[in-house]
């Protein structure tokens, strides 16, 4: 369940704003968007996997943390 290397590399080379950028906000919000696709995808063939559940719904608080924080502090 967790991103391949090369799924992970595609996600930061969309959003970075410089070469070296792995780390900024766009960044994480990409890779998190990744990681919240593939869960969702594994939570409809295994339902009761409550675990995987509560760490997606993490995520997905964390991300809408990270949008509000872009929101508030970038045009």
């Amino acid at each position: 369940m967790t991103l391949s290397k090369q799924d992970k590399e595609s996600a930061i080379k969309e959003r970075q704003k410089h070469a070296r950028d792995t780390g900024s906000v766009d960044v994480q919000v990409g890779l998190l968007d990744k990681r919240i696709d593939e869960l969702s995808g594994h939570l409809k063939d295994h339902p009761k996997d409550h675990h995987s559940r509560r760490g997606l719904l993490m995520m997905i608080g964390k991300r809408r943390r990270l949008k509000q924080y872009l929101e508030r502090n970038h045009v």
